[in-house]
């Protein structure tokens, strides 16, 4: 685990490339695109007053978001594309969600980081439900070690790849957290123009 420790002091800077994090592979060119994401930018909720105790390293291999319908296993994980963007899950892997594997696992202090599709070129995704998640829902996240890290949804942000948060996605938390990102927004050239945030917070 030291390798993952010693990749988050560097990860501000290699995430000024990753931009266009959800871009590759993420739209539908079918004849009948799905009806497009979107949330509400003012949806948010403040902080839990008090963090849940942060866990040890340990790698997610189940995630679950009821109010989605996800119930993904075994979790790919993703590194960084020859270019420098954060790699994303291939159209053949589309039911199935990454974890950024150069950052914090799901429960211990920092932004965990997970990435799904809500289409492809084959039609619904993984995340295809992603606008029925609810500030209040939960994810729970399943990891090697056995323990189960429950996450509480803070915020929902639908942002312009072009503007993407880097530092707000990825930059250090002193408290455990959770990020969920897909695409969003009307299909532009066979690719959808926004990613959608999830920010949540570990509640135990």
């Amino acid at each position: 685990m030291s390798r993952i420790r010693a990749a988050r002091s560097a990860a501000a800077a290699l995430f000024v490339l990753a931009v266009g994090i959800t871009t590759a592979g993420c739209g539908s060119e079918t004849p009948k695109p799905t009806p497009p994401p979107s949330v509400s930018a003012a949806s948010s909720a403040p902080a839990p007053a008090k963090a849940a105790a942060a866990l040890p390293a340990s790698r997610p291999v189940r995630v679950e978001i009821p109010a989605a319908g996800v119930d993904a296993s075994p979790i790919l994980d993703l590194g960084l594309a020859a270019d420098g963007t954060v790699e994303v899950p291939s159209v053949a892997d589309a039911e199935r969600i990454g974890w950024y594997d150069k950052g914090v696992t799901p429960g211990q202090k920092g932004p965990a980081v997970l990435i799904g599709h809500f289409d492809t070129v084959k039609g619904p995704a993984v995340l295809r439900n992603v606008s029925a998640v609810e500030v209040g829902d939960t994810v729970s996240v399943t990891r090697a070690d056995g323990r189960t890290a429950k996450f509480r949804v803070r915020a929902l942000e639908q942002v312009d790849k072009k503007t993407f948060p880097t530092q707000k996605v990825y930059g250090d938390t002193d408290r455990p957290e959770l990020r969920i990102v897909t695409c969003g927004g009307e299909l532009t050239g066979g690719h959808r123009p926004d990613n959608i945030i999830l920010y949540a917070d570990l509640v135990a």
